[in-house]
């Protein structure tokens, strides 16, 4: 494992931890640009009301207010869950230069469980992928949120 990819996870599951306190799923996105955080967003669905509060969905609409433009493919978007098909849309039209996950998501993700959305074809933009970052670690995390709420 890379180690950048690895303390950039540490950002991204300290965002997760997060989501709980208000009812969230526990997602956490960064999105990194030379080096740097420029945006750390968590699930925020359940405290909005915003259907569309994904934490990657967050993460890059913050970075690219950051940057002053929406493409972001000079940028990794690092998140403790694969991205399921809105989010990978969302990536794809941000034109995001990688994404790096955690834990796959069998019932909804869209990247390698599903559907295959960053690879390009027949879309306009590929996204490089790296999937398995610290995976027992962020598929605990959701899985420890999910026992407590049974």
């Amino acid at each position: 494992m890379d180690a950048e990819h690895d303390r950039w996870m540490t950002t991204a599951l300290d965002e997760a931890r997060a989501a709980p306190d208000h009812g969230d799923v526990p997602v956490g996105a960064v999105v990194i640009r030379d080096g740097e955080v420029i945006a750390a967003r968590h699930n925020e669905r359940e405290l909005t009301g915003d259907p569309v509060a994904h934490a990657e969905v967050l993460a890059l609409q913050d970075a690219a207010a950051h940057i002053g433009h929406w493409r972001l493919d000079d940028c990794t978007l690092v998140v403790t869950l694969e991205p399921c098909a809105m989010c990978a849309g969302a990536m794809v039209n941000a034109r995001l230069g990688t994404v790096v996950f955690g834990a796959t998501d069998p019932k909804a993700g869209a990247v390698v469980s599903h559907f295959g959305l960053l690879g390009g074809a027949p879309l306009n933009h590929a996204v490089e992928v790296i999937g398995a970052v610290r995976q027992d670690e962020c598929g605990d995390l959701l899985r420890d949120f999910f026992r407590a709420r049974r």
